[in-house]
Order: C-alpha cells, then structure tokens, then sequence
C-alpha cells in the first residue's frame, strides 16, 4: 500500500487525481490522508469525489471514506474495463479534470471506451476543454494515442451543466518524446466567449488582448452562446507553431473587470513567448504523467511550478522514473528517465 500526505508541497486536488491515474494503471493501491489541506475548503469537494467513483466504476476498485469533506481515503483497484461511462458532477465542478484523470488509465483498457462527462468546462484554476482539446490530446496523439474529444456544451460556474465527450482506444505502449522547441508560431487567435452577458464584455476583452499582444482585428474573434448556457464568459488565446499548440485562458468572474480577466491570459501568453520553451507552465505540468508513462522523454517548459514539483513526486511514488528540472536563462528542461539510466 502506497502512502500518501496531501498535505506535502503544493498540497491540493492534484496528489489524488494522479495517484487515482497511477493506481489504476500499475494496479498498486494507496492510501491519502490530509487531502487538500492546503486548500481554503480541505477535503474532497464534489468534482474530486466523482473523480474517485469514476476511477472506481473503470477499475473496480474498493474505496473507503469516498464522502464529500473527507480528508483521507484508501483506493484499490483491480483491471480496468472499456465501454461506455456517464458521469454528472453536478455542480459546476470542473468535468476536464475528470476527464484527465480517466483519460491516460483507459488507454490501458481492454476495449474502447466513450466517456461522457457533465459539469463545469469553463472553470478558474481548471483547464478548459478547449485546452484539452487544442493542447493535451494532440501531444497525447503524437505519442501513438487515439483519443477523440468533443465539447457538446459549455458549462460556467455557478450553474455548470455542460459536457464533455472522449472517445479512448487501447494504447498501452506510448512512444517517448522530445519536445526541444516549438518551432515557428503558424497561427496565433484571440477568443472571448459570452453567454447570458453583454457582447461588450467580449468585445473589452478583445481590444485588451488587441493592445497587449499587438494583434490585428482578423486574429479577435468574439463568440455570443445561448444564452442557456450562461451566465459565463471566458476568454482563449491559441497559439499554434510547428510543433505543439498552446493555449492560454482566463474566465470571468462576478465583480471582475473584463480587462483584468483579458490581462490573466495576456500575461501567461506573453511569458511563453518571449521564453523560448515549448510548453507553458500547465501544460508542462499536465504532459509528466503520460511521459512518464512512455518510460521517458523531455521537453522545455517556461515555468517550473511547485504543482510540477509535487506531481513529479507522486509520480515517482508509482513509477520507476526519475524526473528532474534544469533551468537556464530562458526556459526550464523537464527530463524523464527510467530509474537507472
């Protein structure tokens, strides 16, 4: 049995989300105590819980004290099993934080799967689907993975209610990557995505990221949503060169000036490109698993987080890799290497 504190180094959702992956992947159990205890709200919120009975219903694991606020639990798994899943939030929990945590553990399934999931797809401190689908899953493919995913719905906070759709096929042997440069930026666009909110919102946004990015009006592009699927606003910026695509992404808040949630994502992307890494910050976080996973690889990130650092420690709890950071002036090197070599 694997032990677990999720109070060490970052201390939040993401200990257990990859432990979840890990476990039902290396068939080794584990047991977490002080989940997120370094959050404002400890415990398991509802979004981690159905995190948890997802990965159980895919794996037959036994769980105990799988409960909302519960602050440790042990999981054990068994084989995991393709097929079709459903699974509802039911807040606006973020659903593409589910998602990545079944995601890698069904490509070790016996038989395809469908996942849907519904809940939150738009959330602060959460990727957005359009990350998922932009970013993640096309360096998933390029490692031999066949993934498929569609958003069918926006969902914001407070009211959620959106979906996700993936479709995962067997892949156990993932090839191993390098991922030195980016390579030459071929597309970069602004998004701003309003629903149940004034158009304006998204037109202030745009003619922020206009300004701090010096784009020209063909690369702002402003999308108006039913408004049942609001209120919600969020905000993209793509960028897409030879070798990967980035995405950087803000979302509105209530008492939030459009400018200052235009300038969150203005900022990380304005980071990214003047480093000459790349990956950003999250996707640099997000890419450790499924690398380690692969046995090995490397690539360069423009910022090493202390939720990279955590995660590479999880990892290694699981796995027989060992993950080191090496900076330099302008970009960090996240290497991945089997123990011993």
């Amino acid at each position: 049995m694997i032990e677990l504190d999720g109070s060490t180094g970052e201390g939040g959702g993401q200990i257990l989300r990859s432990a979840l992956t890990l476990s039902m992947i290396t068939g080794q159990p584990f047991r977490i105590r002080n989940i997120r205890a370094n959050r404002q709200k400890p415990g398991l919120m509802r979004q981690h819980l159905v995190a948890v009975r997802a990965a159980a219903a895919i794996c037959c694991a036994e769980v105990t004290h799988a409960d909302v606020g519960s602050t440790e639990l042990t999981f054990t798994p068994r084989c995991i099993k393709g097929g079709v899943y459903e699974f509802s939030i039911g807040t606006a929990g973020s659903a593409t934080l589910v998602l990545q945590t079944l995601m890698p553990a069904l490509l070790y399934a016996d038989v395809p799967s469908v996942v849907h999931i519904s809940g939150g797809t738009h959330n602060p401190k959460a990727p957005p689907a359009h990350f998922i689908e932009r970013a993640y899953v096309p360096v998933l493919q390029a490692m031999g993975a066949q993934i498929e995913f569609e958003l069918k719905r926006f969902g914001f906070y407070p009211a959620g209610g959106g979906e996700l759709c993936a479709a995962i096929w067997p892949s156990s042997q993932l090839t191993q990557l390098k991922l030195v440069d980016r390579g030459v930026l071929k597309e970069g666009k602004a998004e701003a995505f309003v629903a149940a909110i004034p158009l304006s919102v998204a037109q202030r946004e745009l003619d922020c990221i206009r300004k701090g990015l010096q784009w020209q009006d063909d690369q702002l592009i402003s999308h108006p949503l039913a408004n049942d699927n609001g209120p919600g606003n969020a905000v993209l910026i793509t960028l897409a060169s030879d070798y990967v695509t980035e995405v950087f992404s803000a979302v509105g808040e209530r008492h939030r000036r459009a400018e200052a949630v235009a300038g969150d994502a203005v900022l990380a992307a304005q980071r990214y490109l003047a480093s000459n890494a790349a990956v950003g910050e999250h996707l640099g976080d997000q890419l450790m698993l499924p690398f380690a996973l692969a046995g090995g690889g490397s690539y360069t990130l423009d910022h090493v987080s202390q939720h990279a650092i955590t995660n590479a420690e999880v990892i290694a709890q699981f796995l027989p890799v060992h993950v080191t950071f090496e900076a330099d002036a302008h970009r960090s090197t996240c290497r991945i290497a089997a123990v011993g070599l």
